[in-house]
């Protein structure tokens, strides 16, 4: 997948994880937060850190943040600079916007004004995120013990037209599909039938090592 640019706003536990993560993965990654002693401790994990008020536009404009794909919201307790924040970059045009979220309440509001996921961390983590966002064939990831991962992902065009048993998944990547999901219908079929032809509608859960399910997706991207 080529490299993003992303901005991390707000470098607490859960922000720092995710900056670090995406920058692990190739991305460019800005981070930033009021706390200079956050931005040192993260500067040398990223592309550019730097000590920025996100809540205001021109703070996070000379920093960067308008060239970003995406951005990730992540300033804690304090609600208000979360929605300032938000504010700022909307006007910035960054059109693809997370948001890590302490409340329903915090949720709905960032919601209204436009983002387009709000994350609880309690119930995802910041590793199962930047997962998520470094690759958008993924549409959830789980990692377990032992290297082991499960994914639901998106067809890749290579594969479509074509049968889990033509694929041989599992002889050529030891990758287990569990089940076949049809976004049109929400039809779900576990297990899969081996002989069912997938479609671009379709997405899969799929279990295995975590680099032999990235090796797979790859060869089905580039097929």
């Amino acid at each position: 997948m080529p490299a993003r640019r992303f901005v991390v706003i707000g470098l607490g536990n859960f922000g720092t994880s995710v900056a670090e993560a995406l920058y692990k993965d190739g991305h460019d990654v800005i981070a930033v937060d009021t706390d200079e002693d956050r931005v040192d401790a993260v500067a040398a994990h990223v592309s550019r850190a730097a000590v920025v008020d996100a809540r205001q536009r021109d703070a996070l404009e000379q920093a960067g943040a308008g060239e970003a794909d995406v951005a990730i919201i992540s300033t804690g307790d304090d609600i208000t600079a979360s929605m300032l924040a938000t504010l700022a970059l909307l006007d910035l045009g960054v059109e693809e916007l997370y948001a890590i979220v302490v409340s329903r309440d915090h949720g709905r509001i960032v919601e209204h004004m436009g983002v387009q996921e709000t994350i609880f961390p309690e119930r995802e983590s910041a590793f199962n995120l930047s997962s998520r966002l470094s690759d958008h064939a993924i549409v959830d990831y789980v990692r377990m013990a032992g290297g082991l991962s499960v994914q639901e992902m998106v067809v890749p065009a290579a594969w479509q037209g074509q049968t889990l048993r033509d694929l041989s998944l599992r002889d050529r990547f030891a990758i287990t599909v569990v089940a076949v999901h049809d976004t049109e219908t929400d039809a779900l079929a576990a297990p899969p039938d081996p002989d069912q032809t997938l479609a671009a509608t379709d997405t899969l859960l799929v279990a295995g090592r975590g680099q032999r399910l990235r090796e797979a997706k790859e060869i089905g991207e580039d097929t």
